[in-house]
């Protein structure tokens, strides 16, 4: 009970945010849930024997947003004046985010034994890619034009994997997937995960033109212009993605998600600990809600940039 009635309050939450928070507000809310999930990777790499370097991690994840940040409120001409006014902040960001490996290595050093410096510099580097680029490439894609539609669909194909997997999972699971990683995991949840996945893709692309129409009737699409391809003024229509596209895209998205969900596990079982924190009700902390995310929001983003996203672009002008 308590799990579906924290989804019931978070998912409109996070529509919300997404469709209708400008392009800023929206990187800032999707930092706090990085920072959120990475005081959880901390405290399971500690678990583990760990010590990473906490002040350093933040400060790095800190610099990634706000670069690409900056940079997609520069190029979508979203950058508040006062903003403005700072010139030097993409490139000191920029250039601690080169400088990030370097400096943990530094910091390594005053190690007391000196075995655990790398150990204690890779797990805190891990950070960036796993937690801060899989989630900065949310604001990346939502700075693009019907970026937050896209998210959505990818959110809901995610979603709708897991929920496949939970349920036909309890019911009929007997073969084992993972046993090591992820006990309860099992290959007949898998399946129904991937069918569900690609089943809701090839929906969801194909009658995207509607879903947009009723989403801006309802005056959910009315959002600031985006990155790449010009604004939504004046309406138009989406065209509808090949069957074989949509299929890719939904196995691929659940593939990865199903990855990410047992690599999470397999942090949480190194830790000896079932879930990553207590901030969810029925849902555990917010890596264990966001874990599937984290491997698939990159690829998405690539399915995006390689050509996926052109059945975003509109084209003609909506009836009235």
């Amino acid at each position: 009970m308590k799990r579906v009635l924290t989804a019931v309050i978070l998912i409109p939450i996070v529509v919300i945010a997404l469709f209708k928070a400008p392009l800023l507000l929206f990187a800032l809310l999707v930092l706090g849930v990085a920072v959120l999930a990475t005081h959880e990777y901390l405290e399971l790499a500690k678990a583990q024997g760990f010590r990473p370097f906490r002040a350093l991690s933040y400060l790095f994840l800190a610099s990634l947003f706000g670069f690409v940040a900056w940079g997609s409120l520069e190029v979508a001409r979203q950058m508040p004046s006062w903003l403005r006014d700072i010139p030097a902040v993409e490139g000191v960001t920029g250039l601690l985010l080169v400088a990030a490996p370097f400096l943990l290595m530094i910091a390594s050093m005053r190690r007391d034994p000196l075995s655990q410096s790398l150990p204690d510099a890779a797990v805190s580097f891990l950070l960036l890619p796993y937690v801060g680029l899989s989630l900065v490439c949310l604001v990346l894609m939502r700075a693009y034009q019907n970026g937050a539609l896209f998210v959505l669909f990818l959110m809901l194909v995610v979603w709708t994997g897991d929920t496949a997997a939970y349920y036909v999972g309890s019911a009929i699971g007997k073969h084992k997937l993972a046993p090591r990683v992820s006990p309860g995991k099992s290959w007949e949840g898998t399946i129904a995960s991937a069918v569900g996945a690609a089943v809701v893709s090839v929906i969801l692309l194909h009658f995207a033109s509607a879903i947009y129409v009723g989403l801006s009737r309802i005056h959910l699409l009315d959002i600031p212009g985006s990155v790449l391809y010009g604004s939504n003024a004046q309406g138009g229509l989406l065209q509808p993605a090949p069957v074989w596209l949509a299929l890719l895209f939904g196995l691929g998205v659940n593939v990865a998600a199903q990855l990410g969900d047992l690599a999470e596990s397999a942090l949480k079982r190194g830790a000896g600990v079932k879930d990553s924190g207590t901030l969810l009700p029925g849902h555990g902390g917010v890596l264990d809600r966001i874990d599937a995310l984290l491997f698939a929001a990159p690829l998405g983003w690539l399915f995006y940039v390689s050509g996926l996203g052109v059945y975003f672009r509109l084209h003609g002008i909506l009836g009235r």
